[in-house]
């Protein structure tokens, strides 16, 4: 793939950017009380995209289809109730919002056929109430990452949720998408993690208890996590919380090729030896992240030669790391290192994998750089069992080389591996098509996205199903499945105001 300098894309000023045209609030939304109503351009604007790479480019075109017609801030879980019973009456749509991290249109403010919308932020939300006996938190949904994890480090603990996007999203956005964090091989998915919830919707209130489990019927909790705002309004989020490791220790390895790393990881899932992280690269993926590491000259040469010796060149990058007591961390590290070195890997060292854990939220701002160069860039991911990887691995990445051209690049990871099997992380690269980047992406994107309903695959492993996954939730779920969500949102939400035309919009065919 080539870039050429005219290639390049140029960004709109903030005053060159063109929004809808307001729909006129209810006078009644205007005086609701215990929140702040912002109409200004910026504000709606901040509002108006997530992250994905239509967002990111109808932004810098500075010509965005929808914008929340107002953005909402309530001072406090209390005023959420009557916002949203006034929305319902007054058929205002609703999308909740945290820290617009969504790469799947989330929190596109989509109005559906109501009289307007407005976006929910909820960064006033961020109560942190710490049980050092239970090891548990209750978090405010409107805390970022880095913001709950300093409170947390006072008390001297940590959550362990660390998504690329953490720099930015929220405690609620981790909680209604069913996040999952680069560490989660040690420390859990952020269900996994979270043990009570409070949602507010608007016919009123669903709380769950603060308990270790239950065998009380179906989980209630279960079904707010992962629910995308289309229920009603995470307020509160209770969690399991680990004490701060005392020793972090990352390093990397080389394995011959892709389906021998993949053996690797399966072995430590499938054997209770999985570390805290554990990511493996495919080849061009591998090729990559050492050009992106400065492995170059005199180090690119030690290291081809070092790779000859194991018989590893053009093998794949696997990152390991360990966290929690020293002592802890080196038996376990031990007993991993003698089946990575059973398996056939090169030891890399911990330099390689420091350099990992230093950019490892680099990934959204390298993005940036490449769409002003004029390259389109976006993810995907999704997950299987370890006897159909493969298979899944080999009908993406020949659905996107197909729509994108040869000159494409897709590379790919494995990470967030289970006994039974594990996610697979997609980037691809193309020259951008001027002025059909977006048809571009969605020939892409919908052929990827059919390879892995004819793999039976999930359509979404930690990205959530937000607008552009929507039409894949019939595959994943069936059509009882989709009827039974319904009902609960016909139940919880009547009026059809949260975050309308997210998870259960219609799928293909209907």
């Amino acid at each position: 793939m080539g870039v050429r300098p005219d290639d390049a894309s140029e960004h709109v000023s903030l005053e060159a950017v063109r929004l809808p045209e307001p729909a006129p609030l209810p006078e009644a939304l205007t005086r609701a009380e215990g929140v702040e109503l912002r109409t200004d351009v910026e504000q709606r604007l901040r509002h108006a995209a997530g992250r994905s790479y239509p967002d990111l480019v109808r932004l810098r075109r500075g010509e965005l289809e929808v914008a929340p017609d107002a953005v909402v801030v309530p001072f406090g879980r209390e005023a959420v109730g009557p916002l949203l019973r006034l929305c319902a009456e007054e058929r205002v749509a609703v999308v909740p919002f945290g820290g617009g991290t969504s790469v799947v249109g989330g929190v596109d403010p989509l109005r559906g056929e109501h009289a307007a919308v407005i976006s929910l932020d909820l960064s006033g939300l961020r109560e942190v109430e710490v049980d050092r006996i239970s090891l548990t938190a209750r978090l405010g949904p409107g805390l970022r990452g880095p913001e709950a994890e300093a409170e947390l480090a006072r008390a001297g603990l940590t959550l362990g949720h660390f998504p690329q996007s953490f720099e930015q999203a929220t405690i609620g956005g981790f909680a209604a998408t069913r996040s999952a964090g680069q560490a989660s091989s040690g420390y859990g998915r952020f269900d996994d993690i979270v043990t009570a919830v409070e949602l507010i919707a608007p016919v009123g209130s669903l709380r769950t208890l603060q308990i270790p489990h239950t065998a009380a019927g179906p989980s209630l909790r279960e079904l707010v996590l992962g629910s995308e705002g289309t229920l009603g309004v995470i307020t509160e989020v209770a969690c399991r919380v680990r004490r701060a490791p005392k020793r972090r220790l990352y390093e990397a390895w080389v394995a011959s090729d892709f389906g021998a790393g993949r053996e690797i990881c399966r072995d430590l899932a499938q054997n209770g030896l999985l570390p805290e992280v554990l990511r493996l690269s495919d080849e061009a993926e591998t090729a990559i992240s050492l050009q992106m590491a400065g492995v170059g000259g005199a180090r690119a040469r030690a290291l081809d030669a070092y790779l000859g010796l194991r018989r590893r060149r053009g093998g794949c990058l696997v990152v390991c790391g360990w966290e929690g007591e020293p002592d802890t961390v080196r038996r376990r590290r031990r007993l991993a290192v003698r089946r990575l070195r059973r398996a056939g890997a090169a030891a890399l060292g911990r330099s390689a994998g420091r350099s990992w854990e230093r950019g490892r939220y680099e990934g959204p701002y390298l993005r940036d750089t490449l769409l002003d160069l004029g390259v389109l860039v976006e993810t995907l991911e999704t997950a299987h069992s370890w006897s159909r990887l493969e298979e899944l691995y080999c009908a993406v990445r020949a659905a996107l080389r197909e729509a994108l051209g040869e000159r494409s690049i897709v590379i790919c990871h494995l990470s967030h591996a289970y006994p039974d099997g594990a996610s697979l992380y997609f980037t691809f690269l193309a020259r951008g098509e001027p002025g059909q980047e977006l048809e571009q992406w969605r020939r892409a994107k919908s052929a990827a996205c059919e390879a892995i309903v004819s793999c039976e695959a999930t359509i979404t492993h930690h990205h959530a199903i937000g607008r552009d996954h929507a039409p894949y939730m019939r595959a994943e779920v069936g059509e009882l499945g989709l009827e039974a969500l319904r009902a609960v949102k016909n139940r919880l939400d009547p009026a059809g105001v949260m975050n309308p035309g997210k998870l259960l919009a219609l799928g293909r065919g209907g």
